[in-house]
């Protein structure tokens, strides 16, 4: 990946809309049969792994349910008629966490713009790429599997030992931040001697370090930006 391209005017509302599509439709139609809900980058979008020979994914303003060589598409429109595309039903409670938006009327229209969604495509793959090189480096203490959380709606690791254990992530913008960002946030600060002086623990709402999307050099590839974000904030808190 050479670039990312400006982030969208239409982003915000975009991600909104395909948050709750993951957390009430998607995430839960794997979890009805294998019990797990994370989710994972796909061509130009995001979706689920394979399971049971079926693999259900976003791309665009399509709804793709892969089914045993049987590929269906349909356009988006509501929570309601994406469950019924996908011959389920809209599901609550197993995949929203906290900051889930709320699921809403359920027969309204989502508000989903194509170059939005083709942008959250690719910050989500750019993401997947570089947190796979993260996890895999000897640095990186007991690394968990890159998912994608429907309920976040964020690519995310954990790594560290038990007092250096930290989320490693690529948020599309929340409540706290507005714009997209790059995470590492550190689960036990209390249990270790930071120093309050270093400008890396720059996050505003937990103990951690943060950079937006607006502070990615225009010059540099972004997954090479994020790796290097998320080693270097790895390495720091392996000092303190």
């Amino acid at each position: 990946m050479n670039q990312l391209p400006p982030v969208p005017e239409t982003l915000i509302e975009t991600r909104l809309a395909l948050h709750r599509l993951a957390a009430y439709v998607i995430a839960p139609a794997r979890h009805r049969v294998t019990e797990r809900f994370g989710l994972r980058a796909t061509e130009g979008g995001f979706g689920t792994p394979l399971f049971k020979g079926r693999r259900i994914r976003v791309q665009g303003l399509d709804l793709i349910d892969e089914n045993d060589g049987e590929v269906r598409s349909t356009a988006i429109s509501s929570l309601q008629s994406a469950a019924e595309f996908l011959n389920g039903a809209v599901d609550e409670e197993t995949a929203a966490e906290h900051d889930t938006p709320k699921a809403g009327d359920l027969d309204a229209d989502l508000d989903i713009d194509a170059g939005a969604s083709q942008w959250l495509g690719q910050w989500f793959a750019m993401a997947f790429e570089a947190l796979e090189t993260v996890r895999v480096d000897e640095a990186s203490v007991d690394a968990s599997e890159v998912q994608l959380w429907p309920g976040h709606f964020d690519p995310a690791i954990e790594a560290g030992d038990e007092n250096h254990r930290a989320s490693y992530g690529a948020s599309p913008g929340d409540d706290g931040i507005v714009e997209p960002y790059l995470y590492l946030s550190i689960w036990w600060p209390d249990r270790l001697n930071l120093n309050a002086h270093d400008a890396l623990w720059n996050a505003p709402s937990f103990t951690g370090a943060v950079l937006r999307a607006s502070e990615f050099p225009a010059d540099s590839d972004p997954v090479h930006v994020a790796t290097d974000f998320w080693r270097n904030a790895r390495d720091h808190l392996a000092q303190a």
